[in-house]
């Protein structure tokens, strides 16, 4: 018999992904994606935009008042998000 080298192609995918570049772009839409589960709802009817530059995360916010809630939640909120995706993606959240 001989030893066959078996890969789950899960792995196979990724690497894949890293070798073209594109798994950072992949999670970083999956984290903006999951931004109204982890948010909630509410939240997120209040949200008008994100986007992600070096590792933040931008998120506009039309209400100033709920604005001012999620400074405070910021570290709970990108360790969240981070958690549902699975990798470390950002490391700070901005609101404006």
């Amino acid at each position: 018999m001989f030893k066959r080298d078996v890969n789950q192609i899960k792995d196979l995918i990724l690497k894949n992904l890293r070798a073209q570049g594109l798994e950072t772009p992949l999670l970083q839409k999956r984290l903006i994606d999951s931004w109204p589960e982890v948010a909630g709802q509410m939240v997120n009817s209040y949200t008008d935009g994100m986007f992600i530059k070096n590792q933040t995360l931008f998120v506009h916010i039309t209400s100033p008042a709920l604005r001012s809630d999620l400074m405070m939640m910021r570290s709970e909120l990108v360790r969240k998000l981070n958690a549902h995706v699975g990798s470390q993606v950002i490391a700070d959240i901005r609101f404006h």
